[in-house]
């Protein structure tokens, strides 16, 4: 039966990659849709719970006024009906309301609900441009995540929930209290107006610091995962220490928030604890002075009386609920200044997956600033003296192989990043086989184009999952190929990880810790190698790579490069100078063009550095 509940729906929904709405309300529907018959019929489930219960406060000083009134011997003969009622009530109807309410809210709501916010938000998140992901903590952001799931869940069961139960059960018991005598109103409307002061004034400042609280518990958590990711640095320049003061100064903020917090949470705990024993006496105080002026019955006592004791555990209650509500409403307005950021790099409407069929590429009349991306067109002085490319055209035919030369900075990684559509260029465009690639499906772009960069990162997976990373549907035959091709398959049959995983099932750690440099970027070329795109683009493809295994796996590399479009980046000039093409790059212009003899004939900017090489590496100078 509790699968029945589990499946009523479904956490995985498709997503339209539509931004968030940025306000409080419309974010937290947003990603309640497909709940909402769930928290109709939860509501309906919590006000028939709380009508029940008040229902049996009302038999029970019924029953006590029947008891004092009636002879032993007609009792049951004269109220069976009733008792049956209430018996049918508490047996039957209260256990079967509690079953559904508590299933919909334990086996549907909680686990499938978060889960909906994350599957949204993850994916929402990998849309966006490197942009985003250069500019935030990779654990602030995931930590938003997560935490914004839980919050959206609070918020919406509370407010569902909680509120519709409060209500319901306040509205009968008032009800009822009237019924008995309009005296008994009295206690329980100073005690409500006083207990709604309380929370409209206290709750707020709660709000105020779970905000602050959640922002600096995502602060501590980015510093500390992003020690942990980059410990070897930490470590290298002996700053233990100094990173373990780094994370304490965002803790201590942390701590603050909670001491505040608590704080205020301590206030109204005290006043509302005083407030409740007020009420039970008067209450009591009350009923005695009806009852001696025969104003009231003993059952009306025992109802007035017990209802006020009820009202000392759920005003508790209740004002922890009101006080998660606030919090997670503020974990969510925090995580909403990440998660509803619009992406800054989509498909544009009507977009058609690239059709590849000769794979040249065309630089035209290309115009782009980190700086200013997306903000201006880029004539003005102050952009102009930003830019990285300005007017540029590079021309590649099918099946030719360039290499890209210049000292760092002259803009050989940003003119992939561009082809990659990691960025949109602010004039010009950028085209393959004819198709503007701002134009077409970024996925069927990226999907023609396989890169073996210098930082090779792999994923925190086994061998194999990162080597099918290229084609997942790869058979077994074509994985081991491209192993043996790229001159990985000795050192991958060594592998062994901690938990005993062996070769292709051992884990590599995370971005490939486990790994040596050399060990990683063969990795990264069996993966490209199985993946087999039009366009190539090798990054210093062999840089971490010893002279013997470089050797090794150059025929793989040549044999790879065969009727492809190969951009290929190294300051090791050896290592392109066979290229089709040689492009010399200088702060984002082109300044010479050629194979390696026709540069080298020219004694121009191409022969001066292949003279300064030392042992192949170009100079910084």
């Amino acid at each position: 039966m509790s699968l029945f509940f589990e499946k009523l729906v479904n956490p995985f929904p498709k997503i339209d990659n539509q931004t968030p709405p940025n306000t409080l309300w419309g974010f937290i529907r947003y990603h309640n849709q497909g709940y909402g018959w769930v928290f109709l019929a939860l509501g309906i489930l919590e006000a028939l719970s709380a009508v029940s219960e008040i229902a049996i406060y009302a038999f029970m000083g019924q029953l006590v006024d029947l008891l004092s009134e009636h002879d032993k011997a007609t009792f049951l003969q004269s109220e069976m009906p009733t008792l049956l009622g209430y018996s049918a009530l508490l047996l039957i109807a209260m256990p079967l309301i509690n079953y559904l309410r508590t299933s919909l809210r334990s086996r549907t709501l909680n686990g499938n609900l978060p889960m909906s916010v994350r599957w949204r938000s993850h994916r929402y998140l990998l849309n966006q441009g490197m942009s985003f992901f250069q500019d935030e903590f990779a654990g602030r952001a995931a930590t938003k995540v997560m935490q914004s799931s839980m919050a959206v869940r609070e918020v919406t069961l509370i407010t569902v929930s909680v509120m519709v139960y409060v209500l319901v059960y306040f509205g009968s018991m008032l009800y009822v209290l009237t019924n008995l005598n309009t005296w008994f109103l009295v206690p329980m409307l100073v005690w409500l107006f006083i207990y709604t002061a309380l929370q409209f004034y206290f709750n707020p400042k709660v709000r105020q610091y779970s905000q602050a609280q959640s922002d600096a518990r995502s602060t501590m958590t980015g510093r500390i995962v992003d020690a942990y990711t980059n410990i070897n640095t930490v470590k290298l320049f002996a700053h233990t220490d100094s990173e373990a003061e780094y994370a304490r100064d965002s803790m201590d903020t942390y701590l603050q928030t909670v001491y505040k917090q608590m704080g205020t949470l301590s206030t109204l705990m005290i006043t509302m604890t005083i407030l409740n024993y007020i009420l039970i006496f008067a209450t009591s105080a009350l009923s005695i002075y009806l009852w001696l002026n025969d104003l009231v019955g003993l059952g009306a006592i025992a109802v007035a009386v017990s209802m006020a004791l009820r009202l000392l555990g759920m005003s508790r209650w209740v004002m922890f609920e009101l006080t998660d509500l606030f919090e997670s409403l503020g974990t969510v307005r925090d995580g909403m200044s990440l998660l509803t950021k619009p992406l800054t790099l989509t498909d544009k409407e009507g977009a058609q997956p690239l059709a590849v069929k000769g794979a040249q590429v065309d630089f035209n009349n290309v115009t782009f600033s980190y700086h200013r991306a997306g903000i201006n067109d880029g004539d003005s002085e102050d952009d102009k003296a930003l830019s990285i490319f300005k007017d540029l055209n590079l021309h590649i035919k099918p099946g030719k192989r360039i290499g890209l030369v210049g000292r760092s900075g002259a803009g050989k990684s940003t003119l992939v990043n561009l082809l990659l559509r990691f960025y949109d260029v602010q004039g010009g465009s950028i085209c393959i086989d004819g198709q503007d690639i701002s134009k077409v499906e970024q996925e069927s772009l990226r999907e023609h184009i396989a890169m073996v960069t210098q930082d090779t990162s792999l994923l925190h997976r086994t061998v194999r999952e990162n080597i099918i990373y290229g084609k997942p549907d790869a058979t077994e035959e074509e994985l081991q190929r491209a192993i043996k091709q790229a001159n990985a398959d000795e050192f991958i049959d060594s592998l062994v990880d901690l938990k005993g995983n062996k070769g292709l099932d051992a884990q590599v750690g995370e971005r490939g810790v486990k790994l040596s440099g050399g060990q990683r970027q063969r990795i990264a070329i069996a993966r490209v190698l199985l993946k087999d795109a039009p366009i190539l683009i090798l990054d210093e493809a062999t840089s971490a790579l010893d002279s013997e295994v470089e050797a090794a796996i150059q025929e793989s590399l040549d044999s790879l490069m065969q009727d492809k479009t190969v951009i290929a980046i190294a300051h090791r000039l050896s290592t392109i100078a066979s290229m089709d093409r040689l492009v010399v790059m200088d702060q984002g212009r082109i300044i010479e063009q050629g194979t390696h003899q026709e540069l080298l004939a020219k004694k121009g900017v191409y022969a001066s550095l292949w003279e300064r090489q030392t042992g192949g590496f170009l100079t910084d100078e």
